[in-house]
């Protein structure tokens, strides 16, 4: 019988195969998402442009912001000309609140419609050449839109977020890239991130994310601090034990005087 010789795979595999236990590179161009632990665990390092991103969460208006702005900051900044479409927002973006995330809400366009309109406000925007990102409210798209929302972001290269609620997780998607997103209990602004579907192996564990700008994050933490201080200064000061307003004396005073008698 022959030998047979031991070969890593790294060599035993031709290049461009890739090893579904590895995870995948892509050939699209990607955008950084502003979170260096979310970009080591993308294919890419980033967000695919070409491609949709799909992305669930419990509460629509929430927590997309906080994901995506700071990939879409860098967009604006790279070609200001250019639009984001929101189609289908659930509420209007907010100003303050965007331009505290280095956003321009100038160079954004708001499509408000209902059912297969919004379908179609998607494909074309993705189809202008003005645009350079698409972000899309489809709680009830099937399978079969999202799949020519796909072969429209990549046949137009746009970066695409199409947002759905937790239970479209059941149904299959042609989404190379699929995340749940939750807020993080434990502190305002975090984002606990689960890579559901991508190019490689299974995410071990959630992500923990700080999506707060630095300047907002500062400003909430004063705001605690004041806040526990104020707390610190109404409070009681604790009476003495000997005091007769304490309720421990009160209840040594009384056990004494059963005793006496």
């Amino acid at each position: 019988m022959p030998a047979f010789s031991s070969v890593s795979p790294a060599t035993a595999l031709p290049a461009g195969v890739w090893c579904a236990g590895e995870l995948g590179s892509t050939r699209a161009q990607t955008v950084g998402t502003g979170y260096p632990p979310l970009d080591r665990a993308l294919p890419g390092g980033g967000w695919p442009q070409g491609a949709l991103v799909e992305v669930l969460q419990p509460q629509a208006g929430l927590h997309e912001w906080g994901l995506v702005a700071p990939a879409l900051a860098a967009v604006q900044a790279a070609a200001p000309g250019k639009l984001l479409v929101l189609v289908g927002a659930p509420c209007l973006p907010f100003g303050p609140a965007l331009g505290a995330r280095q956003l321009k809400l100038q160079r954004m366009v708001c499509v408000h419609s209902q059912g297969p309109a919004l379908l179609w406000a998607t494909r074309e925007a993705l189809q202008c050449a003005d645009v350079a990102a698409v972000l899309a409210w489809l709680p009830d798209a099937r399978s079969a839109h999202l799949r020519r929302l796909q072969i429209a972001a990549h046949d137009h290269g746009k970066l695409l977020f199409v947002f759905r609620p937790p239970h479209a997780q059941q149904e299959s998607s042609p989404a190379p890239l699929r995340l749940l997103v939750e807020g993080a209990a434990a502190e305002a602004g975090q984002l606990r991130v689960q890579v559901l579907k991508r190019r490689g192996p299974p995410l071990a564990a959630p992500l923990l994310l700080d999506s707060l700008p630095p300047r907002l994050a500062a400003l909430l933490a004063a705001s605690r601090e004041r806040l526990r201080r104020r707390r610190e200064e109404l409070a009681p000061l604790p009476l003495p034990l000997n005091s007769p307003d304490n309720p421990v004396h009160a209840l040594l005073d009384r056990i004494a005087h059963l005793d006496h008698h």
